[in-house]
């Protein structure tokens, strides 16, 4: 049984300290020359969903003609702030001893699937070093597409060509965006109460699983692998 885990990042398995919102105001400004004043609920969105309606709060109407280097410059100025990451930030429970049983298992492959552009998503984990547990190449990213659905759909598609097919997708998120994600995609909703969301929404929104957090790391694993 092959098993592709395909994990949400902010408030699923780290915390970033607000440096990648930091960095996203900074590179805003870099780019249009406008101060940065924007204040946006971005829990489960992706980019290519969450800019244009921030540029458009700043007066800007029209996003996509500075997306490319607005994305450019959040990327660079995200990596000359990354060693912030895990002083102002942290990783959440369980987090790390998850992953690295998960990675010791040959049936089981893990990756991204997050609202951040890819840049600054695997910066933000590899600030921690758990990019070692990934495999950050077939991931989905907020700057594949504005639909966070898309992204399990592309992940899965760039998996299943690396991999050959699995027989059991799972994703792993914080909010009910990423419940809603995974359903639309037709695979496994795992939700963890670690973020904004309470669990009760998590589990009304569809989760086929709603854990408090991975502190239970043996638990989480056979969850994850099917053996519980």
């Amino acid at each position: 049984m092959q098993r592709l885990v395909m994990w949400d990042v902010d408030l699923t398995l780290i915390a970033a300290g607000g440096v990648g919102v930091e960095a996203y105001g900074t590179a805003f400004t870099a780019v249009t020359g406008v101060p940065w004043t924007g204040v946006f609920a971005a829990a489960g969105t992706t980019d290519l969903e969450m800019t244009p309606l921030l540029f458009a709060q700043h007066g800007i109407a029209e996003a996509t003609p500075h997306l490319e280097a607005f994305f450019t410059a959040y990327a660079a100025e995200f990596a000359a702030q990354s060693h912030r990451v895990p002083a102002e930030g942290r990783l959440l429970p369980g987090v790390e001893q998850v992953l690295a049983a998960l990675h010791a298992r040959p049936d089981v492959v893990q990756t991204l699937v997050t609202g951040n552009i890819a840049a600054v998503g695997i910066g933000k984990v590899a600030a921690f070093g758990l990019d070692r547990y990934l495999d950050t190449v077939v991931g989905g990213y907020g700057d594949d597409d504005a639909v966070r659905a898309t992204l399990v759909r592309r992940s899965r598609e760039r998996a299943e060509i690396a991999y050959g097919p699995f027989d059991e997708v799972l994703v792993v998120g914080d909010t009910v965006r990423d419940v809603a994600a995974a359903l639309g995609a037709g695979v496994t909703a795992v939700a963890v109460a670690t973020g904004h969301t309470p669990a009760a929404e998590l589990e009304a929104a569809g989760a086929h699983h709603v854990l408090p957090d991975l502190g239970d790391v043996d638990g989480v694993v056979a969850l994850l692998t099917g053996e519980a």
